[in-house]
């Protein structure tokens, strides 16, 4: 059994579709953001980051005490290993997911990220920041349907992966953050390709709420670290 620590936003649901690909028993333990329970002493202990997702497997190969992990990419790579699925064995095949999943966690999900902000949260509209990002959410985009013409089918190779799976839920926002798939064709066909696994659906159905409305001074705070003027 696994115990996710999750709200459901892009990264959130990296790890819900790996559960759900996996077919792996998980219990949900909503963490809600706008309340600032990421920063719960308990959750902490999960999490120093302050940050979702967390799990704990409760049944580890090793048989020893439960052991709790955060980060995503450390996540994906973890139930991985643990189930044997979605990460090649053979050495060239490793290579290129690691690749591409490091792509996604230290490029593609925080430059989207900050794109998103500048948009749609800041409480300035700073016009370098938002060209600023927007230019390189464009240019990852492009890095992305660039792949993808390559492969010819999914973003490390011939074969579904946990790459799709961390680079998918951040796509899934492509509107807001300004973009149509319509200008990277290689991406579309991806993006529909995979949205319709049965495992993305139902995991990114998880916990799924509605988009809040107006958001007070203390959830930009806990959200953002936006001071109250």
């Amino acid at each position: 059994m696994i115990d996710l620590y999750y709200a459901a936003t892009p990264n959130g649901w990296k790890i819900s579709i790996m559960l759900e690909e996996c077919g792996l028993p998980y219990t949900v333990h909503p963490v809600n953001l706008g309340r600032g329970e990421q920063f719960a002493p308990d959750f902490l202990k999960l999490s120093p980051n302050n940050r979702i997702p967390a799990i704990v497997d409760q049944d580890p190969e090793d048989g020893g005490a439960p052991i709790p992990i955060f980060e995503t990419g450390a996540i994906l790579v973890y139930l991985a290993e643990k189930t044997g699925r979605f990460l090649p064995a053979d050495v060239r095949g490793r290579s290129a997911v690691m690749q591409w999943l490091m792509w996604q966690v230290g490029g593609l999900g925080p430059m989207l990220g900050q794109n998103g902000h500048f948009k749609l949260y800041a409480p300035e509209k700073i016009a370098y920041a938002i060209d600023r990002y927007e230019r390189e959410a464009a240019r990852l985009y492009g890095v992305l349907d660039g792949q993808l013409a390559r492969t010819g089918a999914y973003v490390a190779g011939d074969d579904y992966s946990i790459a799709d799976m961390a680079c998918f839920p951040w796509l899934i926002t492509h509107k807001a953050q300004g973009f149509t798939l319509d200008d990277y064709p290689n991406l579309k066909r991806w993006f529909a390709a995979v949205r319709a696994r049965p495992g993305v659906v139902a995991g990114t159905a998880v916990g799924r709420m509605a988009r809040p409305g107006e958001m007070d001074a203390q959830t930009k705070q806990n959200l953002f670290g936006i001071a109250a003027k």
